[in-house]
């Protein structure tokens, strides 16, 4: 029988830029379906994150993904432009989100097809490699969501179509992911039992090869 991983993933999160791949190859090589479920940013779903935070938090927070993705051999730059438009006095998201309204939407509609893994690779590999900045312009998207085998027409069509019900869809990913027992991202979710973060990714494998995982084929 297949296994099957629920992971809570941010358009804004390095670290779930940087699982991404891994989470791609994990379904391309064994019998596990993995099932993305985005959530909004911090800085959009929680007020005053980070304004609360320490001040050494951003400073690290910088510092450890540089390494990680080095150490990782995966490019990373900071996204231009960021996902999240920021109220610079407040430090929490604006009222108006046009990148995530655009993100959003795609990301659940996609998250249904077997392609689901690698669209959310393809498109946070455009946004946080620094390849190709600004992300937003021209076809780069729509060209990074047909090297997941996808086509955005098609996928933003259905999102228009489901409007309401992909606004219930996130809410029920923020609302699953608080309930799993861990507010961040990424988490990855199997049997109830959560992974917080990109490093908890081999103790998961590890938990699934306990469960009976298997190669493909």
């Amino acid at each position: 029988m297949s296994l099957s991983v629920d992971v809570f993933w941010s358009f804004r999160s390095p670290y779930s830029y940087l699982v991404t791949s891994k989470l791609r190859a994990l379904q391309e090589d064994f019998d596990v379906t993995v099932n993305m479920r985005p959530v909004y940013p911090l800085a959009v779903r929680s007020e005053g994150f980070f304004t609360k935070a320490d001040p050494l938090f951003i400073p690290y927070l910088m510092r450890d993904i540089r390494r990680l993705a080095e150490f990782h051999g995966l490019p990373l730059q900071w996204p231009r432009p960021d996902p999240v438009v920021i109220n610079r006095e407040t430090l929490n998201g604006a009222p108006e989100q046009p990148h995530l309204d655009l993100l959003m939407p795609l990301g659940v509609v996609a998250g249904h097809k077997p392609e689901g893994v690698a669209f959310y690779d393809e498109v946070s590999r455009l946004i946080w490699s620094g390849e190709d900045m600004p992300w937003n312009e021209g076809d780069k998207l729509q060209r990074a969501i047909a090297r997941a085998g996808l086509d955005m027409a098609t996928l933003q069509a259905e999102a228009d179509a489901a409007g309401d019900a992909i606004a219930a869809e996130i809410e029920a990913n923020q609302e699953a992911h608080r309930a799993s027992g861990h507010w961040g991202v990424p988490t990855m979710v199997f049997e109830g039992e959560p992974f917080f973060g990109q490093d908890r990714f081999d103790l998961l494998v590890w938990r699934l090869k306990q469960h009976g995982l298997t190669a493909r084929g």
